[in-house]
């Protein structure tokens, strides 16, 4: 791992002061090698560029590069379970690199039931640590500084992986996560004294809130310098940064990137001017119109869904994948003065909410509540006391019980949907269940049931 001065203000000058034009180049070389790689090692990719009736020996250009079809994480869902029936696990179509060279198996939430993985070799291990270094050391963190990571402790690329990165860049790592609960995290903040903090920004806001209440003294005294939000919206909302800022007197950073080669870091300044893509030699951007799904030109400003594609990668190398996460792009010069393009996380292209940190779709709480059928109806509304994404806890449900459900049989199957939830989507709602047909079934224009109902503003 590169080990510079600390003079420096970025951790791989060779990369990441090179011009677009250079940084260009690279990728273009990264992608010729890494599509043939792909095209060789994985059934699956073979077969996409079969769909698409080209090899990528056609590919002369980043225009026809653009002729491979898009992946989905629903199709990523269901390659891993064709993998599963065909071969006994989930690593036969899309893993190019050889089991006995896997060596760290990451995970996305897996709020639909089942988790989408990441499969890392050595070298993808060693990437994702170079991406966290370029991170933190461009937020001004160097060895010897404290870091607290009250996000995860799990195999999700929020996890582990960032803990690790933070320590192999010779930073002093205390992985308490979120699992523990507020108590733990602040008797960590307490004993090790950390100079940074990597925690959801609804924590922060708590944290600010009670500490007075908590450790008899303000957030402020903590001495926390660096706050770096993650997991949820908020790092990018000025009201909160400020909340932020002022509560902790410390520098607030929006950043993204966990156990995969996608990462991005803000300046830090007061004014947030989005995120600076820092892994552009990794990781392939581009723009789709989530309509036509056609790739839209990267100019100052653009708006649409993420699609990225890793280069220079072994294990599972994902290739023009999408998320559902629609950025804009900003390509003119940051004031700050570092380089590269800059984006900005603006939501999802569904009705993904976030409560604590955790991403839940009301298809996958559809899913739930039918799983109870007949003892539910099935019909339910997600109440909101404002617009999503970010919901304050708890999740409010209200949900249609069975018609042969006594009045006394109803507090245990509040109880039953509650601990389903909790253990499989990881939410601990608070739920309301109302008599049989008493919840309206509203559709959109598309004919879609409208799910969630906010409520109004009596203002």
């Amino acid at each position: 791992m590169n080990k510079y001065g600390k003079e420096r203000k970025l951790w791989n000058e060779k990369i990441e002061a090179i011009s677009e034009e250079k940084i260009r180049a690279l990728q273009w070389k990264r992608l010729k090698k890494q599509l043939k790689y792909d095209y060789e090692n994985s059934t699956y990719y073979r077969n996409k560029f079969e769909e698409a009736g080209i090899t990528p020996r056609d590919i002369r250009s980043f225009e026809d590069f653009q002729r491979i079809p898009l992946m989905t994480k629903d199709e990523h869902r269901r390659v891993q379970q064709e993998s599963i029936e065909r071969f006994g696990h989930p690593y036969g179509l899309i893993t190019c690199a050889p089991i006995e060279k896997i060596v760290r198996i990451s995970s996305t939430s897996g709020t639909t039931g089942v988790p989408t993985l990441y499969t890392l070799t050595q070298h993808d291990v060693e990437v994702v640590n170079e991406m966290h270094a370029r991170k933190y050391w461009r937020a001004g963190l160097r060895p010897g500084h404290v870091v607290l990571q009250a996000l995860s402790l799990s195999m999700f690329t929020g996890g582990l992986p960032l803990s690790d990165g933070i320590q192999a860049m010779g930073l002093c790592c205390v992985p308490v996560g979120a699992e523990g609960g507020t108590k733990r995290i602040i008797d960590f903040l307490l004993l090790t004294r950390p100079q940074a903090l990597i925690a959801t920004p609804s924590f922060g806001d708590y944290l600010i809130e009670k500490a007075p209440s908590l450790i008899g003294k303000e957030a402020s005294e903590l001495g926390i310098q660096w706050f770096f939000c993650a997991a949820e919206p908020g790092g990018g909302i000025q009201t909160i940064r400020n909340r932020l800022r002022k509560g902790f007197r410390a520098r607030i950073f929006d950043h993204t990137g966990g156990g995969h080669a996608f990462h991005g870091i803000c300046c830090g300044d007061e004014e947030y001017r989005g995120m600076h893509f820092i892994s552009p030699d990794h990781c392939i951007l581009e723009l789709i119109d989530p309509e036509t799904k056609k790739t839209m030109e990267m100019v100052h400003g653009a708006i649409g869904e993420m699609a990225f594609t890793f280069i220079d990668w072994e294990g599972g190398p994902f290739l023009r994948y999408v998320l559902g996460d629609i950025i804009q792009i900003f390509t003119k010069p940051c004031e700050c003065g570092f380089p590269g393009i800059r984006f900005n996380i603006l939501g999802r292209g569904d009705d993904m909410l976030i409560v604590k940190g955790v991403n839940i779709y009301p298809s996958a709480i559809k899913e739930a509540i039918n799983r109870f059928h007949p003892k539910t109806t099935g019909i339910f509304k997600i109440l909101l006391d404002q617009p999503g994404p970010l919901v304050k806890p708890p999740l409010k449900l209200k949900l249609e019980y069975g018609l042969n459900v006594k009045q006394a049989e109803r507090e245990g199957l509040k109880e039953e949907i509650r601990k389903y939830m909790k253990d499989n989507l990881r939410v601990n709602p608070e739920i309301e269940l109302v008599p049989p047909d008493s919840i309206p079934i509203e559709t959109g224009a598309t004919g879609k049931v409208k799910l969630i109902e906010v409520a109004k503003d009596e203002k």
